[in-house]
């Protein structure tokens, strides 16, 4: 078994000021986008499927990395959803009706919105997991 060591608070600030960058940077040009309602809505619903997604994905991962049982299954659902997700904002945004630079603003704040949430959920996996063992060990020895 690894040691995991407790994430810096740099890191921890970063990665989530990375996802509310990303995710509001995204989010604020779907507010201000003159396309119809219904296309605003496919995109933040692929920012939604894309977070939950790649959470998903990490987390099995990990669990498989740590020994905890992932069936084979989910853990191609994860991947095909991470995929899914990916070529659906690609066809989405070659198909729209924007400027190459409001393209590219989507598709990297889409992405590093990804990233972050990876990281985020990484950080919060290591700091719960810490916790729990310093509460074991207390609880241990207090007995």
């Amino acid at each position: 078994m690894t040691t995991v060591q407790r994430p810096t608070a740099a890191f921890v600030g970063a990665s989530w000021g990375a996802l509310l960058i990303g995710a509001i940077a995204f989010l604020w040009g779907l507010w201000n986008a003159t396309m119809p309602l219904n296309e605003k809505g496919y995109y933040f619903t692929l920012l939604l499927y894309g977070l939950f997604s790649a959470i998903s994905l990490q987390k099995s991962v990990r669990d498989r990395s740590e020994g905890i049982p992932v069936t084979g299954l989910y853990f191609g659902i994860c991947w095909f959803s991470l995929i899914a997700v990916m070529t659906l904002l690609t066809i989405g945004l070659w198909n729209a009706t924007l400027a190459p630079s409001e393209k590219g603003f989507y598709a990297m704040a889409f992405v590093l919105s990804l990233f972050a949430v990876v990281a985020v959920q990484k950080n919060v996996r290591d700091v719960n997991g810490l916790e729990s063992d310093s509460a074991s060990a207390i609880r241990s020895s207090e007995l």
